[in-house]
C-alpha cells in the first residue's frame, strides 16, 4: 500500500493531493506496480523498470533531472538469508522509494518514533534513513568477535574449534565489506551534489555518514584478517600434529626393523643354524631384541625424537 509523506518535524503522513501541493519535501512509499502507474505524477523525468531480481547492489546514479538507485541490504539477522531489494528516485522536491516489500516501511516507523528534527530536510532524512540501514552494525561486528576470540582459544587449546562457523563468519564479512564499499561510494555520489538537489549547508550529513561507515568498512577488514589468522594458526597446528604422527610412526618403523630382521633370519630353515640346537637360544633372541628396543627408545629420547 502506497504511502506519502511530509518532511517536517518529523514524518508526517499524508495525501497524494498534499504531496503535490510542495508545501514541504515529501517521502513516497510504493510498490513496483503503484509506481508503474503513478510515476508520471513525480514529473521526475525518468522510467525505471524496476526487476527485482536484476537488484544485486546498493549504487546511485545522477541522471539529468534525478537521482536513480537501489538499494540490496544483507539480513543481518540471518545473512544466509536473500538480500531485501528496493529502489528509489529523487529529485529537490523528495524521494520516491519503490519497495515490493515492507523494508522501508519499517525503516521509516523507526524514524518517526526516535526523531524529531529542529532544521527538517530531504538530506536530514537521507541521513537518518541509512542510518538505519547500519543501525546496530557494531554490536553484530563484535558479537563476530567474540565468536572469533573463542574459536581462537579453541585452536591453541586443542579443543575441538568450530572451524565451519569460522568460514561461515568469514562468508558474511566479505557481504558485509562489500555492501559498506557500496554505501560509502552511495554516500559519495550525494555529497557530490552534481544536480544541486542538496543544500550546500546539508551536504555534511552524507560525509557523516560516509565517515561511519568507512569506521565498519575498517572493522570488517580488521576481523577478516583475524580469521585469516586463526585459520594460519588452526592449519600450523594441524602441521604439528600431523608431523608429531609422522615421527611417531618412523620410530616404530625404525625400532621393528632390526626386530623383522631377526624374525626372518630365524625364520629361514637351515638346518646347521647353531641358535637352534642351544637351549639359550631362544631366550638370547628375546634379550638381543628386548635390548635393541630399549637401546632404540634410549636413543630417541636422548634425540628428542620422542
Amino acid at each position: 500500500m502506497k504511502m506519502y509523506y511530509l518532511i517536517e518535524d518529523t514524518l508526517k503522513e499524508c495525501s497524494a493531493e498534499k504531496r503535490r501541493e510542495g508545501s514541504a519535501q515529501y517521502v513516497a512509499v510504493l510498490t513496483p506496480s503503484e509506481w508503474a502507474n503513478e510515476k508520471e505524477s513525480f514529473e521526475m523525468g525518468i522510467d525505471i523498470d524496476l526487476d527485482i531480481l536484476e537488484i544485486h547492489s546498493t549504487k546511485a546514479e545522477v541522471n539529468y533531472d534525478s537521482v536513480t538507485g537501489t538499494f540490496a541490504l544483507p539480513d543481518r539477522s540471518d545473512m544466509e538469508n536473500d538480500t531485501k531489494k528496493f529502489a528509489f528516485a529523487l529529485d529537490e522536491k523528495g524521494i520516491v522509494f519503490i519497495d515490493p516489500e515492507d523494508t522501508v516501511k519499517t525503516f521509516i516507523r523507526h524514524i518517526i518514533n526516535s526523531k524529531k528534527w529542529r532544521f527538517p530536510s530531504l538530506e536530514r532524512f537521507i541521513y537518518d534513513f541509512l542510518e538505519q540501514i547500519v543501525k546496530g552494525d557494531l554490536s553484530l561486528l563484535e558479537s563476530y568477535e567474540k565468536e572469533l576470540d573463542k574459536i581462537e582459544k579453541d585452536v591453541e587449546n586443542d579443543d575441538d574449534p568450530d572451524m565451519d562457523r569460522l568460514n561461515d563468519i568469514r562468508y558474511y564479512l566479505r557481504d558485509l565489506r562489500v555492501h559498506y564499499d557500496h554505501l560509502i561510494d552511495m554516500a559519495q555520489e550525494f555529497e557530490e551534489n552534481e544536480n544541486n538537489f542538496f543544500k550546500s549547508e546539508n551536504l555534511r550529513f552524507f560525509k557523516l555518514f560516509s565517515n561511519r561507515v568507512s569506521r565498519l568498512f575498517d572493522i570488517v577488514n580488521s576481523l577478516l584478517e583475524y580469521t585469516a589468522q586463526i585459520r594460519d594458526t588452526y592449519k600450523s597446528r594441524l602441521d604439528v600434529k600431523q608431523n608429531h604422527i609422522m615421527t611417531v610412526l618412523t620410530v616404530v618403523t625404525t625400532i621393528f626393523m632390526p626386530l623383522t630382521l631377526i624374525v626372518g633370519w630365524y625364520g629361514m630353515n637351515f638346518k646347521y643354524m647353531p641358535e637352534l640346537n642351544s637351549p639359550l637360544g631362544y631366550p638370547v633372541v628375546i634379550a638381543v631384541s628386548a635390548l635393541i628396543v630399549v637401546f632404540s627408545l634410549i636413543f630417541f629420547k636422548i634425540k628428542k625424537w620422542l
